[in-house]
């Protein structure tokens, strides 16, 4: 009776370690290791957050945090040198470009939604911001529901184009959505009288803003229409690829020296929101 009851106890031990071995072995990681190279995806036209640099080099919030993450794998992996290889994406080719493996993570301005997990992965949250509107003075146009017939240009195939069009067919708002390539093409509109304002996420207009002919007659809404969580794009199905990320921007969260790297990035627009260091403080996990 003693025997098959050992033997019992021992096949449910070794059951139950079978997950916990699945998880420790990453296909992604095992391929940076053999390559010696890791392939991220960067976005041309999304500053502050990912963009080429004067030096035609990939740069800004997003990028310095994929580059601090490669580094932390560099040295998990023992590896003596990684190289990087960045390959350009946009907000249309950016989810497919991780779900098909064609990089390895996305470093730009993804907001995560339930739908996009059918086909990707997030890191832990990296920034946290809502949707507003950059418009020139007027006083008329306070909110969403203010622009009824009127037209706001918005970059397709971005989050904010769905949540924006949600949110004006709830208010019964018949507005004319004019879909950009880049905010800086929506901003010209704006600047031109063809477009009564640009939708986009608040960071990205009010850096874009500065950049304006005229940057003291431009206005934001009074309240943000949206939520935008942004996350890390990560392949689905690579639990140590994933804790190997988020491992690194918890350390980055502790140890406060994502305070710096936020202040190069976004010193010259203001210091973080309450909504944005509580999501540092929250997402500051310990070891």
């Amino acid at each position: 009776m003693l025997k098959p009851l050992i033997t019992a106890v021992t096949l449910a031990l070794v059951l139950a370690a079978l997950p916990l071995r699945a998880q420790q072995d990453s296909a992604l990681l095992k391929r940076i290791k053999d390559s010696g190279t890791m392939t991220l995806g960067y976005r041309d036209h999304a500053a502050p957050f990912s963009f080429l640099g004067t030096d035609g080099k990939p740069a800004g919030y997003s990028v310095e945090l994929c580059t601090r993450i490669a580094t932390a794998i560099r040295h998990e992996l023992k590896l003596p040198a990684l190289k990087i290889e960045w390959i350009p994406v946009n907000s249309h080719t950016r989810i497919p470009a991780v779900a098909e493996g064609k990089i390895a993570m996305e470093c730009g301005m993804t907001t995560v939604t339930l739908t996009r997990q059918k086909a990707v992965d997030f890191s832990s949250l990296i920034f946290v911001d809502g949707g507003n509107m950059l418009l020139r003075e007027d006083p008329a146009l306070r909110r969403a529901a203010d622009f009824a017939g009127k037209k706001i240009a918005v970059q397709g195939g971005t989050t904010t184009e769905g949540v924006l069009r949600r949110s004006l067919k709830a208010q019964r708002v018949d507005a004319e959505l004019v879909l950009v390539k880049t905010p800086a093409e929506g901003l010209a509109l704006v600047e031109d009288g063809k477009a009564a304002a640009l939708a986009g996420d608040r960071i990205v207009l009010s850096t874009l803003a500065q950049t304006a002919r005229e940057p003291g007659k431009l206005q934001m809404l009074d309240q943000d229409y949206s939520y935008e969580p942004y996350a890390l794009v990560l392949p689905r199905g690579d639990a140590e690829f994933r804790l190997t990320v988020n491992r690194e921007l918890a350390r980055l969260f502790r140890s406060g020296e994502i305070t710096g790297i936020l202040n190069y990035w976004f010193g010259a627009i203001g210091g973080p929101s309450v909504l944005l260091a509580s999501m540092i403080y929250l997402n500051s996990i310990p070891e």
